[in-house]
Parts: C-alpha cells; structure tokens; sequence
C-alpha cells in the first residue's frame, strides 16, 4: 500500500486543472455538440498541467476510446520537477449531457503514486460494484439478489427501500431486471457514471449500490474517490466489442478474475472534481452547482477527496479571458 501526502499548493494546482476544464466545457454547454465540449476541456486540462510541479503519466486517459490528441495513456504531464504521479483522467465525464444542457456533467481526475493504479490496457469497459462501506461483503460473484439481501441486512433497512443505480445500456438491462426482482428501486441514469458511483460510496449519498458496466477509465479514477470515502468497490474486465475483445485476449487478460479495490488502487488517492452543468454529485448529501458564467468571470463548485481530510468543497470564482 503506497501512501501519499500532498501539500496544499499541489492540491490547488490539480484542482484548477479540472475547474479549467469545466470552465472550457461550459462555453459550449447546451451547443449540442458533445465533440466540441470534450475537446474544449481536453485542450483546457491540458494546458493547466502544463503550470502543474509534478513528474506524472496518464495511466487511464481519453485514449484510443475516444481518439484523444492529448491526455492519452502513457502521456507525460507536469513541469517533470514535482512528485511521481499516477493520473487517472476524464476531462468530461457526461459529454453528452454538457452538449444537451443535462444535470450529471462534471470535469474529474483523480492522482496516486507513481504505480498505484490498475491499468486496464485494451479494455474499455469494467464491471463495477460500488457500494458504501457498510456493504464490504458485497461481491460480483454473488446474485444481485443475494448481495441486495446482504446490504439491506448491514443497512438495517428493507430491500424496497434500497435505491439501485444502473446506467441505461443493453447490456445493463439484467442489472435492472434484477434489481427490480428483488424488489429494490432502480434509478437508471444514461451517461456518466463517476458521479453516481461516487455519490454510491459515500455514507450520506443518495444511492444504495451502484452496478453495471461501465467506462474502465471512469471505473479506475473513480476508485481513488471510493477509498477516499471508506466505500467498497469491485470490477471485472468486460470487453464488449469483437476488437476490444480479440486485444484483450491478445493481451492476457482476465476477464474472470475479480479486482477488489486494494487492487484497482494500490494506496492513497485523491480525487477532483468539478460540476459543469448542474447535478447531484456530491456523497456528502450537497448538491454541486455547475459552470456559472457572468461578466468577466466564472465561478465553479468542485470537491476533492483527500485521503487524510475526507470531502471538501471548494467554490471560486475564476477571470474569463
């Protein structure tokens, strides 16, 4: 287990880099074009590493997914001067929600120790289970029904009460399905998912569990953030297409063998994270207020999950221009 400690002016540099990013974003929030919002954020996030005193590399990043120029795996950030760094990096997670003026998108990156981090190599996709840490016993391989059973047990609660968040995919529908058998309430959500998940692992959060798959970049990064608030997390590779499954036989790759989050996270982590458009995006019960753009200037709403003082807020006002 890798321990990491940042000082206060490196936590403030990363988390300008995501309220750069969301800054960017929000000038097109509502343009409908998701392409344009993400690369806006890209080019923004960017360029605040370019400022940034750390020796870091992508280990999870755009990439080949979204056929990325820049924050792509393997890519050096920093002025090489500061700590070695792992980063995990979504600029925007919920593109699509930015482009549609939607609530749910948020700019997010999450940091640990040079090596900390599972790298999926030529998988996109994971199996995630996401839960508080008062689910610890919770696993993927036991039934929905079963693991439902169990937290419903450790919550003290009644499974009809227990809100289960799937995101809205084909290949989510048994997750669903499932779910509602056992009689828990489904909240299906369509893009983004580092917000629910996280909002999942934090013990005043608005969601039971969280399950499905989903984006693996988004599945790693969001690890940091789970351990940060004391939750449970576990994936599984899951290829879905026949050339991501053909590499990641290539590769060696399992996609049986189930990772626990000591795994996807080899230690401390930080997590930041900045609205772009509105939503409820917070573990802690607080609603994150997106981009809000004025005369001259911009003010943004981000929480970091800092390993050693939990969840804090952070609402600045930034010049435009």
């Amino acid at each position: 287990m890798q321990k990491l400690s940042l000082d206060d002016a490196l936590v403030d540099s990363l988390l300008a880099a995501t309220e750069s990013a969301a800054i960017a974003a929000s000038a097109l929030v509502g343009s409908g074009d998701k392409i344009a919002v993400d690369a806006a954020a890209v080019g923004a996030m960017r360029s605040a590493f370019d400022r940034i005193e750390v020796d870091a590399t992508v280990v999870v990043g755009e990439g080949e997914k979204d056929r990325a120029p820049m924050l792509f795996a393997g890519e050096r950030l920093g002025t090489g001067r500061g700590p070695a760094l792992d980063i995990a990096v979504d600029p925007v997670d919920g593109t699509r929600l930015a482009a549609e003026n939607l609530p749910g998108s948020v700019a997010v990156l999450s940091v640990a120790a040079s090596g900390a981090f599972f790298d999926p190599g030529p998988v996109f996709y994971l199996e995630k289970l996401i839960t508080t840490g008062a689910g610890r016993a919770l696993g993927l391989a036991r039934p929905l029904g079963e693991n439902l059973r169990e937290l419903a047990l450790a919550l003290g609660r009644p499974i009809g009460e227990l809100r289960v968040a799937v995101q809205t995919r084909p290949r989510n529908e048994r997750y669903a399905d499932e779910a509602r058998q056992a009689g828990a309430l489904v909240l299906p959500f369509r893009d983004g998912d580092v917000a629910p998940a996280i909002r999942a692992a934090g013990a005043e959060g608005d969601i039971d569990l969280l399950i499905g798959i989903g984006g693996a970049p988004e599945g790693v990064l969001t690890a940091a953030a789970v351990r940060g608030l004391g939750g449970h997390m576990e994936a599984r590779l899951a290829p879905q297409h026949p050339d991501e499954i053909a590499c990641a036989l290539a590769a060696g790759a399992s996609t049986e063998r189930i990772l626990d989050l000591d795994e996807l996270v080899r230690g401390d982590g930080y997590l930041f994270l900045t609205a772009v458009t509105d939503g409820d995006s917070a573990p802690t019960g607080d609603t994150l207020a997106g981009v809000a753009r004025g005369a001259g200037s911009a003010r943004t709403d981000s929480w970091v999950v800092d390993p050693h003082r939990g969840v804090l807020r952070v609402t600045r006002r930034h010049p435009l221009g």
